[in-house]
């Protein structure tokens, strides 16, 4: 029988911990070795002797509610954190970028009469293999297993907690979770390999609206409607294009084309560049101010770069103008329509105190196309001399006709051959009507939280958005302040008294504690979507797991 020294390597210890010695024998069984190492001791977990431990398997089955309304019956981790937890969920249902997603309480619904022998069938995958890799990660300084479990009250039952293990959160075998994107930053979205990405981000905006959890127009919800209706019939049609080699060659070449195209620079592009094209018309601009009506005003305007400056007239454009907005890091969205002959382009621009909101209203179609694809480049840094104006220009003019209603008796349907419960939801069956309207959906992935600001007696709602923070005046649903986290400095949370303080450039400082929900998810919210610009296309493949837990775990990840 032979007696040496083994080398262990603890993973949970970290890279750079030296391997453990320990002395065995060729005879010693494999759970000896185990035993043997000396990485937790029941003190160390704070187990006495009047505690009380329970031998539970990792995984258990689970039940997940995907957006598209299928349930799943899966066996998922319950010991590593729900950030790990929804890693290996994506990875068997093949869903990248798993970031984006995590785990949620859901809303309990009373049961009807007629619905109580109707149960949603529930596919059963439990016997799919387990993503390989999953470890067991730690919770304040001690394995999951043995970490005190929060209170589980869940008053107001929201998003996991991405640091914690579904079994220190109340989490029980067979319980109900949904599976839901969390945060609306989609990085490198490829048709070809983002088939279920993209089919659960479909149906989760589809339901999202239909279930009225977001706020919108009638005409919005017919706009949306019609989408539906186009992509289910589109859907539903033989002659769809398919996907083949040789288009997906034609698509690679194309794009190493213009990318070689772009890297080259010659005389003549430095001189076009030198001498930028510019856009010169008269334009009408309103800036909302709370209690007061929208009142346009004219002016004559001039786009240069990625400035915008407006005159009094074309004769003074000689002189200083009244303003200049530099466009770049703005955001712009439309607000067209085309039956009403509407063409306004929705600005919000950075300053020092936050976001400042401006309207820009066009006389006619191929104004608002020029304008509204210049604002586009400009906020992405780009200027008028930038190869993709015109492409821009064609295809928002493409989108605008689009709009306009080309009756037809040959493919015109009637009323009842259409499903209107699936397209609208029930506040606007009886007034649903097929349109050929095609126009944007508007921004869709803000969370909602009621907070009360420091120094204020009233609550407030706190927006949080993928790139800035929103105040709303509660009472009467008005933006009062907008804050982008690319002037974010830095933010703490006051864990003792339940505030977040976030610092910004130009020293303004807000602080807020929340109401309807805890601090850590609105923590967890700003953390993940710093962490998600953090990504590039270069390192696609690379999740930074370890960041992941810096910027959300707070104090736990400490």
């Amino acid at each position: 029988m032979a007696v040496w020294d083994l080398s262990v390597t603890v993973e949970e210890l970290g890279p750079e911990a030296p391997p453990l010695k320990i002395s065995v024998t060729s005879d010693l069984h494999i759970g000896g070795v185990i035993l043997k190492v000396p990485s937790w001791t029941l003190d160390k977990c704070g187990i006495h002797a009047d505690a009380r431990l329970c031998l539970t398997p990792q995984h258990k089955p689970l039940h997940l509610l995907l957006p598209s309304g299928i349930t799943l019956r899966m066996r998922v981790c319950f010991s590593s954190s729900v950030f790990r937890t929804v890693m290996g969920i994506c990875k068997l249902l093949n869903i990248r970028r798993p970031e984006e997603l995590s785990l949620l309480w859901p809303v309990e619904e009373k049961k009807k009469k007629k619905d109580k022998d109707a149960e949603k069938e529930v596919y059963d995958i439990t016997r799919a293999p387990l993503p390989s890799g999953t470890i067991p990660t730690l919770a304040n300084g001690m394995p999951a297993f043995f970490a005190e479990a929060p209170d589980t009250e869940a008053a107001y039952k929201m998003w996991l907690d991405s640091s914690r293990s579904l079994l220190q959160q109340g989490v029980k075998e067979n319980d109900k979770l949904l599976l839901r994107f969390k945060y609306y930053t989609f990085h490198n979205i490829t048709p070809q390999t983002d088939a279920v990405r993209l089919t659960q981000l479909y149906e989760q905006a589809r339901w999202a609206i239909l279930l009225e959890e977001i706020e919108c127009t009638e005409e919005e919800m017919m706009v949306f409607a019609a989408l539906q209706y186009h992509i289910g019939k589109v859907s539903l049609t033989e002659q769809i294009v398919a996907s083949c080699p040789a288009m997906d060659d034609l698509d690679s070449a194309l794009q190493c084309l213009e990318v070689k195209m772009e890297g080259e620079s010659s005389a003549d592009d430095m001189l076009e560049t030198m001498t930028a094209p510019e856009l010169h018309d008269y334009l009408k601009i309103f800036r909302p101010k709370r209690l007061t009506l929208k009142g346009y005003k004219q002016y004559w305007f001039t786009f240069k770069d990625t400035t915008v400056s407006y005159y009094k007239s074309k004769e003074e454009s000689s002189k200083e103008p009244i303003q200049q907005m530099n466009l770049k890091g703005c955001e712009v969205a439309p607000d067209v329509s085309v039956a009403g002959q509407k063409f306004c382009i929705r600005l919000l621009i950075p300053g020092p105190e936050g976001m400042n909101e401006v309207y820009l209203r066009c006389e006619h179609e191929q104004q608002y196309s020029r304008w509204m694809a210049a604002c586009r480049l400009a906020s992405k840094g780009k200027t008028l001399a930038d190869s993709s104006f015109s492409t821009e220009v064609q295809s928002i003019q493409s989108f605008l006709a689009m709009q306009k209603t080309t009756p037809s008796n040959n493919t015109a349907q009637s009323d009842e051959s259409i499903n209107t419960h699936s397209l609208v939801s029930p506040r606007y069956q009886k007034k649903y009507k097929p349109k050929q309207i095609w126009q944007a959906l508007p921004d869709f992935g803000l969370s909602y939280i009621v907070v009360r600001f420091k120094g204020c007696r009233k609550d407030e709602v706190l927006g949080i958005a993928n790139n800035r923070l929103i105040r709303i005046d509660l009472s009467v649903g008005d933006v009062v302040k907008t804050w982008r986290y690319n002037t974010m400095r830095q933010w703490n949370v006051n864990w003792d008294i339940k505030q977040v303080a976030i610092e910004f450039d130009g020293n303004v400082n807000i602080a807020f504690s929340c109401v309807t929900a805890d601090c850590k998810i609105v923590h967890e919210y700003i953390g993940g979507y710093i962490f998600m610009s953090t990504r590039s296309r270069e390192q696609s493949n690379v999740l930074n797991e370890e960041l992941f837990h810096k910027l959300t775990g707070g104090h736990e990840a400490l």
